[in-house]
This record gives structure tokens, sequence and C-alpha cells, in this order.
């Protein structure tokens, strides 16, 4: 009912108390000494109710002020939305689209109404759909941001280049329940530079960074270069017996991707906690300041994974160790009082992959190099290398 109303009809019902009040006075069957106290009772509930109801009828205006101060603020931000100069699309949790603005309209080639119920995977070519769907799936274990640089191809049109950013929200159970991606296309061509400079800048420059913990691996696509702004990661290969074999160390300046590598079995995992950037494979064929940058970088992984297969090739087991703790000297050491430290921990079975080897051979030599005090270890197991 309407509060308006019901305040209406108890003024109108406690006119008509007032009347009957009257009327009972002067009727001679009612005892004159029940009237007072049987009307007092009635005046006082009706007073109350009176009072309740103008309680509610100002905690009714104020709701409708409020819901008229979100009904403003819901259409400044739709009208944000629909504004905004990149493409904006939120979907469900499987990829659906939910909502799409106007520029995620153009750059797709098809009007909103018809984008919404349709799943995103449907604007991807083929041949990268399975990446897709491998990063979509990954999105749900992570908190973090992240982003993708992929091929969208437009409703009866053509395709092209696009940076992916995303966001996922979740509930308070922490459940998936809606994505946000921000879609900007990426030029076909860009302005050749004037001038090349022998730095990072423009490898870091308006780059999103991935950041990963230790132990965790890092997702590959074959149209991206990753380029190691922090941290350490093992590039390793599995054989037919399922052992792992390490294959190189990407540390920071380092560059590493499924691209430069012929394996079928390839894996990069961060030795601690690191942060990347991806450069797409497009960027580098269009900008020649980029492709100068990572050719040194390029070639400094090959020379790195030759010394790893040269080690690997080595007749004596012994000889690999040696080898592989002067590689590692020079690739991640630091120098200290009583020799260089290896930056990074290895187990004795990380060794042993890397040396072609088992586990328990690695541990008497290295035993005996202990002895030999060509090399000791500090309070937290890092190696430290004397004489070698």
């Amino acid at each position: 009912m309407n509060i308006e109303l019901f305040l209406q009809r108890t003024e109108v019902l406690h006119k008509r108390l007032a009347d009957l009040s009257q009327t009972a006075n002067i009727l001679p069957w009612i005892p004159p000494e029940l009237l007072p106290d049987a009307f007092k009772e009635i005046q006082s509930n009706l007073r109350n109710l009176h009072l309740a109801v103008d309680e509610l009828y100002q905690q009714n205006e104020q709701l409708i002020e409020t819901q008229n101060v979100l009904t403003v603020e819901r259409e400044h931000y739709r009208d944000l939305f629909e504004s905004a100069p990149d493409g904006y699309l939120i979907t469900n949790a499987k990829g659906i689209i939910l909502q799409a603005n106007l520029a995620a309209s153009k750059l797709l080639n098809l009007s909103k109404p018809f984008m919404v119920g349709k799943a995103f995977v449907n604007f991807i070519p083929l041949e990268e759909r399975h990446h897709f769907r491998s990063f979509l799936n990954r999105l749900s274990e992570s908190d973090k941001d992240r982003e993708l640089v992929i091929r969208l191809q437009q409703r009866h049109g053509e395709s092209f280049n696009a940076n992916l950013r995303v966001a996922i929200v979740r509930n308070q159970q922490g459940k998936a329940i809606s994505i946000r991606w921000l879609m900007r296309k990426i030029p076909v061509t860009y302005k050749t530079e004037s001038s090349l400079v022998d730095n990072n800048s423009n490898l870091l420059q308006d780059r999103y960074k991935y950041k990963y913990t230790k132990g965790e691996n890092i997702p590959l696509n074959p149209q991206e270069i990753l380029y190691v702004c922090q941290g350490l990661v093992k590039l390793s290969t599995f054989c037919e017996t399922g052992e792992e074999v390490l294959v190189g160390l990407a540390k920071a300046g380092m560059v590493f991707g499924s691209s430069l590598t012929s394996l079928n079995n390839y894996q990069a995992t961060a030795v601690c906690d690191i942060e990347l950037v991806s450069i797409h494979v497009v960027e580098i064929a269009a900008s020649l300041t980029l492709s100068y940058t990572l050719l040194p970088k390029i070639k400094q992984r090959l020379q790195q994974t030759e010394s790893f297969l040269a080690i690997c090739g080595r007749r004596r087991v012994k000889e690999r160790l040696y080898n592989l703790l002067r590689l590692l000297k020079q690739e991640i050491g630091e120098p200290v009082l009583n020799g260089t430290r290896l930056s990074v921990r290895f187990t004795h079975e990380d060794i042993a992959n890397a040396c072609c080897t088992t586990r328990v051979t690695i541990t008497r030599l290295m035993g005996k190099l202990e002895k030999q005090g060509i090399i000791s270890f500090n309070s937290t197991n890092q190696i430290i290398v004397k004489n070698i």
C-alpha cells in the first residue's frame, strides 16, 4: 500500500474515532465508567500508529532520494563505459559476452545487441583458439590482472592483432563471476625510428608486467617473446624416460620463449619471484629499434644453450659437473668474501638433471669437491664456488 494513502486513512480513522466518542457519551445503555479507558487506549494505539507511519514516510523519502542518486551515478558510469575510446567487454567466467561498449562493437564489426550472448572465442581465428582457451582456464587460478597479445577476427571482416588486458571479478566466496576485457588494436605498421638506442627502455615502456612466484610454470605463446625484468627462469625439457633436462637459465635482461626453440616439450619455471614483459612477434617485425634491441639478447640465449649442450657432451660426469659449476658461476655468480656465490639454490636433483646423470652420483661428487675446498655451502645451502 502507498504510505501517503495509508497516512490519509489513519487521519480519517482518527476523525471517526472522535465522532464515535461523542456518540457513545449520549447513549444511555453504555456504562459511563467504561468509556474513558476504552477510548484512551484506542487513541493511544492510534497515536503510535500515526507516529510509525510518519517514520515510514520519512524513510521512504530517503530511499527514493538514494535511489535517484544511484540512478544518476549508474547512468554516468554507463556513459563513460559507452564513450570509452578503447574496446571494453564484460563476459562471464566461461567467456560469454554480457556487455560490450561502442568501441568494442566497431573493433569486432558487430552491433552490440548481436554480441551479447556470444562466446568471445568466436572472434579469434581457429589456429589461436586453443591458446586462448588455455589462457581463459588459467585466469581462475590467479587474482592478478593478465595481458594477452592475440589476433582477433572481425565478423565478416579482416583479422588484426590486439592487446587484451584482463581482470577477473570474484564474489565473496572467491568464485569467479565475470571477466573484464580491455581491447586495443595493435597498428599494423609503426613509424620507423630515426635513431637506435642501446638500452632496454623500449622493452619496458607502457608494457604490463607479469608476476610469477617461485615454482610457478610460465605459460608460453609461440607468438610472444618474454623479457625477464627481475628474477631467474629455469628452461627445461623432458627426455623419453620423463627426466627433466636443464637447457637454459634466463636471468634479468635476458629473453626466452617457445618461438626460440624447436623442442616439443619445453617448460619455463620461475626459480624465484620474477617479473616479465611480453613482446609480440608482430611488434618485433614492425619495429627496427625493437629488433636491434632483442638481437644481442637472443644471441646471448643461443650462446648459453650451446654451453649447456657442450656440458652434456662431456664423456666423464666429473667434467660435466666441473664445467656446469663454471658456467653457473659465470651466469648467476655473485662475488663474496670467500669465492663466488651462486645466487640461486640448486638441489642435487637439479644439478644431476643438468649433467644428465643421477642424483646419487652428483651427491658423491659434490662431497668430494667440498672436501677438496673447491666448493662450500652457506647457511641457506647456496653453493659457493672457490677454485674453478
